[in-house]
């Protein structure tokens, strides 16, 4: 997984949706804290929480780390 490249793609589309950290933490299980690391690469996340991330944007898990450009490849 290309960390840097879910952190900002993280961030990215948080920030898309007008969503707090606390409010993206809530819905992945995880405190606002860990989600400001994950956004600025101190941190990792599992697995699970990068799929709900994925279904909850409605993105590719592709996407999220950085092996393709097309948020909707898992559309096609």
């Amino acid at each position: 997984m290309n960390i840097e490249k879910f952190s900002d793609r993280v961030k990215e589309l948080r920030i898309e949706r007008s969503m707090s950290q606390k409010e993206l933490g809530e819905i992945i299980g995880v405190s606002y804290g860990a989600v400001s690391d994950i956004e600025r690469n101190r941190r990792s996340t599992l697995l699970s929480n990068a799929v709900v991330l994925a279904d909850y944007f409605d993105v590719s898990i592709d996407y999220l780390v950085g092996r393709t450009d097309n948020p909707n490849s898992h559309k096609l």
